[in-house]
């Protein structure tokens, strides 16, 4: 793992305050800081949903960067290290100029009660260097939810929802009505939203929200077949469309349909059917698939990709994951599968979900466990051609390319 610098440590300590849903410490914060004239002047394109967040903002951030507008990009979790969360025109920030930023806010907080936590750190930590930055366009990517999310304390331009399903229930809600009311709550008056294909429980939630506050409701249709995508599978049509409705809603002028559609072609986001290689070049793909709607759209993008070739699966989860539901579809895509550990607090014994599949799965996968992700790879970094899929967990993600880059990686949180 990474050695962390003070700053980032003391960053990470506050993940001891847990989540605490509510507006009045960001706003406190904003305030503080001195952001709120400097926020006034950059367009923000706020994006809440279940799954495709991260794929609307990279598409989004992706087309308004080549347009020539300066951007700002906020999303969660990392994968490697922290510093990939604030990115300016693409380029992630600055170790000095996160250590500079946070050394201010450790310094602003020290004595409140209630701390501010660790997202809410850093988003400040992202504002202040997108206003230092004089970005012209920010992107911003809920957390979890949205009405109580940090990030909606800002004032959006254009509102995003994406696809809405079962996640967080223990702070959203138990039903995808109750989790739509939380997603709907990034919804102003004035600001058009755009949004999915919704659930409709979560459409009629989402459009009477709009409709209570008088707000264009745009919704966003897939993209045609001809147009190249740099995201892999066929649940990536409906993020790209969001996100070409959305800036063009968000600039109108130095946007064109050429312009769009290279951009579409050359975004990329690691984590998402990422395609690359073990060192001896066993191929590998490496896919978050958190939930269960995540697991059902990797599958539907490995039949696309793949047919009916069997993975050797690579699998971890977190222990607040409907873990039976995600791996009633992965299983189907593998003869063989590890459960691996996690650098987590959340994460779950292996072989406790070993003896799961077993009993569950039976006959369709062989099953293995093995002490770390690394002893994992290592042992399937042999010359076979049959492909590895590693899924579950982002955490799972992270690791896996920090071994792939030898760089090591930082625990992450969501």
């Amino acid at each position: 793992m990474n050695q962390l610098s003070p700053a980032l440590q003391w960053l990470y300590s506050t993940q001891s305050f847990g989540i605490k849903l509510g507006l009045k410490n960001m706003e406190r914060l904003i305030g503080e800081l001195d952001l709120a004239p400097q926020l006034l002047s950059p367009k923000i394109l706020h994006v809440a949903g279940t799954n495709g967040k991260g794929s609307v903002c990279a598409f989004s951030e992706k087309i308004l960067r080549d347009a020539g507008i300066k951007t700002g990009l906020f999303t969660s979790p990392h994968l490697l290290n922290f510093h990939e969360r604030i990115k300016i025109n693409g380029v992630d920030i600055a170790p000095e100029r996160t250590e500079h930023h946070l050394e201010r806010i450790k310094t602003l907080v020290a004595d409140w009660d209630p701390h501010p936590t660790f997202f809410e750190i850093t988003l400040a930590t992202a504002l202040l260097e997108f206003t230092e930055q004089a970005c012209e366009a920010i992107v911003l990517e809920t957390g979890m939810g949205g009405r109580y999310d940090a990030t909606n304390a800002l004032l959006a331009s254009v509102s995003v929802i994406t696809p809405i399903g079962l996640d967080h229930q223990q702070w959203l809600g138990d039903t995808i009505a109750e989790i739509a009311g939380e997603k709907a709550g990034i919804l102003k008056h004035a600001v058009p939203a755009i949004i999915g294909d919704l659930h409709p429980e979560a459409r009629d939630v989402v459009g009477r929200r709009a409709l209570e506050l008088g707000i264009s409701f745009i919704e966003a249709h897939p993209l045609p077949e001809d147009w190249e995508l740099g995201l892999a599978g066929p649940h990536q049509r409906a993020n790209a469309a969001l996100a070409v409705e959305a800036a063009c809603r968000l600039e109108d002028k130095r946007l064109t349909l050429d312009g769009i559609r290279r951009s579409l072609s050359n975004t990329r986001w690691l984590g998402r059917f990422q395609k690359a290689e073990l060192p001896a070049g066993r191929p590998l793909v490496l896919d978050g698939a958190h939930n269960t709607d995540a697991a059902e759209a990797l599958a539907a993008t490995w039949a696309a990709e793949y047919d009916n070739t069997k993975a050797h699966l690579v699998f971890a989860v977190a222990s607040s994951k409907d873990r039976r539901l995600i791996l009633d579809h992965l299983v189907l895509l593998a003869d063989q599968i590890t459960i691996v550990p996690i650098a987590s607090e959340r994460a779950v014994d292996p072989a406790e979900i070993a003896m799961e599949v077993a009993s569950a799965y039976p006959e369709q996968v062989a099953v293995h466990t093995a002490e770390s992700v690394e002893e994992c790879l290592r042992d399937l970094d042999t010359k076979d051609d049959q492909p590895v899929l590693v899924a579950g967990s982002l955490f799972l993600v992270g690791e896996t390319l920090g071994y792939l880059s030898g760089a090591g990686f930082e625990s992450s949180t969501q």
